[in-house]
């Protein structure tokens, strides 16, 4: 699969539209100081899919209306949100590569990264003030919330080296799909305030959202910097128990649990990392969180029949289909 081509089908249909975001967003994101703008500008000249502003606007265009001044800004506000959790996440993780570039943290270090972050979180919020509609803004302010909970939760859990699977669901859906969700729920919600309709949306973003954080999940075992743009085994190192993982432990007995987890702690070893990859494939991890995938996959396709077929939703099921068989 060719990752640029499937995007660019993707967003045939509002390329148009796409284009006067990014317009939009480079003007939003001016500030009067100039280390900001020079490293927005990196961030820009590395915005990778922009996957979440795509949605946002395919949703938008559902109703067969045109984006609006409420579907750029909401659309705006949820890139600028996921930017700056990724510079959080980037000192957080001790990443030096992100989308197949070097992080804001490598090259700037540590402490402009999380200032820049929080400039970024300051913009979201100045955003959201200017929305001037309860709906938008509540959204914005509860994503917002799950955002910082589910990446704690994650910590809290790495720490404890337990989780549930009903847990784990709890916890990317608020520290992935929440923001994914608001995307679809904003950009219909832009053009369309029938309440069945933004609830069926709202409910897509968040099944894409959930399988799309388990693909990544399953890259962070099986990928390489080459097609995925960042270092894997990452969640590995950081004692981090993802879907795989989670089911390859509910398979085993209690002995074998606790050296199973003795091995992912001490997953700096390339032989342990190789070995415990080995496991996770023959204890059925992989096919699992696959299937899972398929599974909301289905559920996300299934809130999307409740719309009327256009072109905005022959894009939305392409996305859906793009995240299944995604190799990146």
């Amino acid at each position: 699969m060719n990752k640029n081509k499937v995007i660019n089908n993707i967003k045939k249909p509002i390329i148009k539209d796409i284009n006067h975001f990014n317009s939009e967003l480079k003007d939003n994101l001016k500030s009067n100081v100039k280390m900001i703008n020079t490293i927005v500008g990196y961030l820009i000249k590395t915005k990778g899919k922009q996957f979440r502003a795509i949605l946002s606007i395919l949703c938008s265009r559902l109703s067969g209306k045109t984006p609006n001044n409420l579907t750029y800004l909401s659309a705006i506000t949820v890139e600028i949100l996921h930017v700056a959790t990724l510079l959080h996440d980037d000192v957080v993780d001790d990443s030096d590569i992100r989308r197949g570039w070097p992080t804001i943290n490598k090259i700037w270090k540590n402490k402009l990264s999380i200032l820049v972050g929080d400039y970024l979180f300051s913009k979201s919020l100045h955003n959201i003030s200017q929305l001037n509609d309860f709906n938008c803004i509540s959204t914005l302010s509860e994503i917002s919330k799950r955002l910082s909970e589910g990446e704690i939760m994650q910590i809290e859990k790495a720490i404890n080296k337990e989780m549930t699977e009903e847990e784990y669901y709890k916890m990317i859906a608020d520290k992935t799909a929440s923001l994914i969700s608001a995307s679809c729920y904003l950009g219909y919600y832009s053009n369309n305030k029938d309440e069945e309709k933004c609830n069926a949306i709202k409910n897509f973003g968040e099944y894409l959202g959930i399988a799309y954080q388990i693909k990544d999940d399953i890259f962070d075992i099986v990928g390489n910097i080459d097609n995925t743009g960042k270092k894997s085994n990452l969640d590995l190192k950081k004692n981090m128990l993802t879907l795989p993982f989670i089911y390859c432990l509910s398979q085993l007995q209690e002995n074998d649990k606790k050296i199973f987890l003795r091995k992912i702690k001490k997953s700096s070893n390339q032989s342990n990392i190789s070995e415990i990859k080995s496991m996770v494939s023959e204890l059925g991890g992989l096919e699992y969180a696959q299937k899972k995938i398929q599974d909301f996959s289905d559920l996300a396709k299934k809130e999307l029949s409740k719309f009327e077929n256009s072109v905005f939703k022959d894009s939305l099921l392409l996305a859906i289909d793009f995240n299944m068989d995604r190799k990146f």
